[in-house]
């Protein structure tokens, strides 16, 4: 009997190694295809000195200072706490600081307040709009210019007196997410990763019969939070993970679902306004820059970064997205085929030196 069962393992093993071998070289050879017919080009360096204030997000982070570094003469980083003092003594042509709350020292606004007397252009760039909206209005009235990733809130910016107002999308840092070849404890039917906000529970509590018997991971922070905890704890990785262990989990995975928190005051938020959403958050460019098939909820944005249905999937409620995952599941060269399309889509379009090349133009520094 031991022999019979060990017998049955090995073919399994081997039939998903093979499984597992023929997926991998499709996807990246898919990719690296499109690496080689995709070349962007860009006007020549611009002469900008930049000093730049990280967040502390790693991905967005590292991704906007290696764009700066090909896009700018130098570039400097500061911590916030130091931002007035380093500005005063390299005397840059702007500096950038990104999203401007969380790690910030309280006197972060005196501090750009010094920095703009001084004659030396601001920037913010807000990442976590609108879901922080309780302090990004009484921040960005102390900048020069003000970038966000949510278009809805140029509006809100622009209603207290900020003058220079632009929507500027996230995008995918390729160091980091791209394609490659994973062990066999990232692989995953379906992948999640993401606090467990509560119309995300709402969400994993409805589609729990459907993944009781896949293989899944559920990673991050409160899914305990769940009515159906018991029923799908065995796929739960509680807390943080690393980003590049994520995007060892996504390039792992067949289906990887990206759900945005809501936007309700009180739900996790701050954001006692209310004010709504349409754009897409970082992961959706991240994901797609695995060569990952993603299902998503739909902003209003989507469709003008990804085509929908060829290049990204979508889902509006729990059936629909059950839906998608049994259909994308059981159509592997279909699933494989959009896959490759939103890779494409990203690599042409969605990279931190096309955004930051329009940052440096919409404040004439390119």
């Amino acid at each position: 009997m031991r022999s019979h069962s060990a017998t049955v393992n090995r073919n399994r093993g081997r039939k998903d190694g093979f499984a597992n071998g023929w997926t991998d070289g499709w996807r990246l050879g898919a990719c690296r295809g499109i690496d080689e017919n995709v070349r962007r080009s860009y006007p020549p360096r611009s002469k900008a000195r930049i000093l730049y204030v990280p967040q502390g997000f790693e991905a967005i982070d590292q991704g906007v200072i290696s764009a700066l570094q090909s896009e700018v003469t130098e570039v400097r980083v500061s911590p916030a706490a130091e931002m007035q003092i380093q500005a005063a003594q390299y005397r840059p042509d702007a500096v950038i600081v990104m999203n401007g709350l969380h790690v910030f020292p309280p006197d972060h606004l005196e501090q750009i307040d010094a920095i703009r007397q001084s004659g030396i252009p601001t920037v913010i760039w807000f990442v976590d709009d609108p879901y922080v909206t309780d302090h990004t209005v009484t921040i960005a009235p102390h900048y020069d210019y003000v970038f966000t990733h949510e278009k809805s809130c140029i509006s809100l910016y622009q209603s207290v007196g900020c003058a220079n107002v632009f929507h500027l999308p996230l995008a995918a840092h390729f160091d980091i997410f791209k394609p490659m070849v994973v062990p066999q404890q990232y692989r995953t039917d379906i992948c999640f990763i993401g606090i467990a906000f509560w119309n995300r529970v709402e969400l994993f509590d409805q589609i729990a019969p459907f993944l009781e018997d896949k293989k899944v991971l559920i990673g991050g922070k409160l899914w305990d939070r769940m009515s159906n905890f018991s029923m799908l704890s065995k796929f739960v990785h509680d807390g943080w993970i690393d980003v590049p262990e994520t995007a060892k989990y996504y390039n792992g995975a067949k289906i990887v679902i990206n759900l945005h928190r809501t936007t309700e005051a009180g739900k996790d938020n701050l954001n006692g306004i209310n004010w709504p959403a349409e754009s897409v958050n970082p992961r959706t460019f991240e994901m797609a820059a695995c060569g990952a098939l993603q299902l998503t909820d739909l902003r209003n944005e989507l469709p003008e970064h990804y085509n929908i249905g060829a290049e990204i999937g979508v889902f509006g409620n729990a059936q629909q997205l059950v839906q998608q995952l049994d259909y994308y599941l059981t159509h592997e060269e279909e699933r494989l085929r959009v896959a490759a399309r939103g890779y494409n889509r990203t690599k042409r379009d969605h990279t931190f030196n096309d955004r930051i090349w329009k940052l440096l133009s919409s404040i004439g520094l390119q």
